[in-house]
């Protein structure tokens, strides 16, 4: 922990890796790095694209990501409009 707060942001990381953990890892078998990291790939293209969370209103973390990305461009846009004026 480098600064005040800090603790929280690992609780984060935390919900994530026993997710991952419960929803992948204790669920297969995997023998080989090899398989493992596959496996991981794999799921977290799934856990990024199409697993719903509930704390994100039932939609991915991709579709939020995108509007968020949306939302800047969109300020940025009109940023730029406001000084040419």
């Amino acid at each position: 922990m480098d600064g005040k707060g800090r603790c929280l942001d690992n609780v984060f990381v935390e919900r994530l890796w026993r997710t991952v953990k419960y929803e992948e890892i204790y669920l297969r078998c995997y023998e080989q790095v090899p398989q493992l990291e596959k496996g991981l790939r794999e799921y977290f293209a799934y856990y990024n694209e199409k697993r719903l969370h509930q704390s994100l209103a039932y939609r991915t973390p991709a579709e939020v990501y995108q509007e968020g990305s949306r939302s800047r461009k969109d300020c940025l846009d009109k940023s730029k409009g406001n000084r040419s004026k």
